[in-house]
């Protein structure tokens, strides 16, 4: 069992559990793609990133063959983490808009970045059975987080399915019927403990291209997301905003 953030990410990194991911990371670290033939990719499974108190955290999905396979860190040299550090960046929760490489002095307040897999997948899509092998960093993760925890931003429906369960085995009130998915969903999910604080749970469009190109996610839609659950977090002193119906 880990007992603090940085022995979890460790023990991520040496992770081998999923036979297909593992050989299709070791298979994209290999053959690279042209732009990147000079670079020593990761090719190894991708932990969280941020501080082990932080009070907000972002899921994903799971690292992209060459950005987060190739740089050990999450969303850090793909497109998807362009957009997504720019406006973390643009939130005042990061000190750079860029994430290009794993000592490019990139530094996330009071925010970790982590996903439900841990592993790049092929067509960046994880099967069910590779998601709940990979469930039990996510739960270790939150467990570790939850003395700070105050609210959790969901990029994408994928992330959002799996996190409900991980969320209701650590101790928050998930509601029947579970909340549905959406862009800028807003759920106050109340404590078994009463002693705890209630953790706030939004949903944001992932930072994919296929969202980001189209037009589906713009940045000012990503950034209104991320500035209310600062907020929620207490990050920056703002208070909560009420959850939408």
């Amino acid at each position: 069992m880990c007992r603090t953030i940085a022995e979890l990410d460790t023990a991520v990194a040496d992770c081998f559990a999923c036979p297909r991911l593992v050989a299709w990371r070791e298979f994209a670290a290999r053959e690279k793609r042209a732009a990147f033939r000079d670079q020593t990719y990761w090719g190894r499974a991708v932990p969280g990133f941020g501080p082990a108190d932080a009070r907000m955290l972002i899921v994903g999905l799971a690292p992209a063959a060459h950005g987060g396979n190739r740089t050990g860190r999450m969303f850090t040299g793909d497109r998807s983490g362009d957009v997504l550090f720019a406006a973390l960046y643009a939130a005042g929760l990061a000190n750079q808009p860029t994430a290009t490489s794993i000592d490019d002095g990139l530094r996330l307040s009071g925010v970790r970045v982590t996903a439900p897999v841990h592993c790049a997948p092929p067509g960046n899509k994880p099967n069910p059975d590779e998601r709940d092998r990979c469930r039990h960093w996510l739960d270790t993760e939150l467990s570790l987080l939850t003395p700070t925890l105050r609210s959790v931003v969901v990029l994408g429906a994928f992330g959002w399915q799996a996190l409900l369960p991980v969320l209701a085995d650590a101790g928050w009130v998930v509601p029947r019927p579970r909340p549905k998915f959406g862009h800028g969903a807003h759920v106050a999910l109340a404590p078994v403990d009463v002693d705890r604080a209630p953790l706030h749970l939004f949903g944001c469009y992932h930072v994919s291209q296929q969202n980001t190109f189209t037009g589906r996610l713009t940045p000012a839609m990503l950034e209104a997301v991320l500035s209310d659950a600062a907020a929620a977090a207490g990050i920056g002193g703002h208070s909560a905003p009420a959850p939408r119906r």
